[in-house]
């Protein structure tokens, strides 16, 4: 595990549609969870997700614009912004992923079913996407009336991209050429997931044997075995990312590794909670807690490279709270008071 300096700073998307104006950034204190005052690190429209590159150089945002992204240069003075190409299917992007060579940047669009495939110059700026639209429906009336492509994930050996569609109920698999930034259809080209669940995010296990996704709809987790050769899953388990009994109104949102491998969290708005799992020898998953995320309707989280503490961004609450870690139980406990930030949606360490 990584030592961590005194302060550690995370950058927080936001919505804008009220009092936000973009990027916030917030400094952690290492040693005792306390949050300094959120400022405005860069002004854009929506940015409800971002990502770094793999060298951390640049960080990039989802952008409700002319274009797919917006794309900054990180550097001592702070977010410097870049140019990026405008697309004709930029409406709302969702998603955001970095192939580990920092050469192709892949953006979901739930709202026009796209996954877009977008080369990274090394000067950061992204160029002209390859566009793979996905067609269908699901049997949700509301929610799945359309494909809606929600996320991707890229293996562990940067071959292959795994694309969770929540209106589609499928994780398709696409090989990877990072170096002409360009997806191809695996075979088989999809895993199906249980009618009606909704596929949202994901996470690779650390040796990229296991693939964890967090299903919006039906508020569970389901564990799969990959194969590496094919890009393949096969199920493993399916659990609820809620208490026994519970019968309110709630849907899953992020799920996260521990990185040391043994626990994995899951967000789940409405019940306002973040879920807790063991991680067994094989993969599976054992409920440890379902501890309150300090606020309402949480819908992302990050750890600190150490694993020592948690960041929640409850969007309704317009609150970032920081939790401490249990590093033998992986259980939360909350620490410092949380910090307004307006509708957070999102955050980066």
């Amino acid at each position: 595990m990584s030592v961590l300096p005194p302060t550690l700073l995370a950058y927080i998307g936001t919505y804008t549609k009220g009092a936000s104006r973009g990027i916030y950034a917030v400094r952690l204190d290492t040693a005792t969870g306390a949050l300094s005052p959120p400022t405005v690190a860069a002004e854009t429209t929506h940015p409800t997700f971002l990502v770094y590159s793999p060298d951390r150089r640049f960080l990039y945002a989802v952008r409700d614009s002319a274009a797919m992204v917006a794309a900054y240069a990180v550097e001592a003075e702070g977010l410097r912004p870049l140019p990026s190409a405008p697309s004709p299917q930029a409406v709302a992007p969702c998603h955001l992923a970095v192939d580990r060579t920092g050469r192709t940047l892949l953006v979901a669009n739930y709202h026009t079913a796209i996954i877009a495939a977008l080369p990274l110059a090394p000067d950061g700026t992204p160029g002209p996407a390859q566009v793979i639209a996905h067609l269908g429906r699901g049997p949700h009336p509301q929610r799945q009336a359309a494909a809606h492509v929600h996320s991707s994930a890229i293996s562990r050996d940067n071959r292959f991209a795994l694309v969770c569609d929540l209106g589609l109920d499928r994780i398709y698999s696409y090989h990877l050429d990072a170096a002409q930034s360009r997806l191809t259809p695996a075979q088989p080209p999809f895993t199906a997931a249980a009618a009606g669940s909704g596929p949202r995010h994901s996470a690779f296990s650390a040796d990229g044997s296991r693939f964890y996704v967090v299903n919006e709809l039906a508020n569970t987790v389901c564990a799969y075995d990959y194969d590496g050769a094919s890009g393949a899953l096969a199920l493993r388990q399916e659990i609820s990312t809620l208490p026994a009994g519970f019968a309110g109104q709630t849907t899953a949102a992020e799920v996260a590794l521990h990185p040391n491998g043994r626990f994995l969290y899951a967000s789940n708005r409405g019940h306002d909670s973040l879920a807790v799992y063991a991680v067994g020898p094989e993969g599976d998953l054992v409920p440890v807690e379902f501890a309150p995320s300090g606020g309402r309707d949480p819908r992302h989280f990050a750890l600190t490279p150490d694993g020592g503490w948690l960041l929640c961004a409850n969007q309704n609450s317009s609150s970032v709270g920081a939790f401490r870690v249990d590093g033998a139980t992986g259980r939360l406990q909350p620490a410092g008071t949380p910090v307004t930030v307006p509708d957070p949606v999102c955050v980066r360490f």
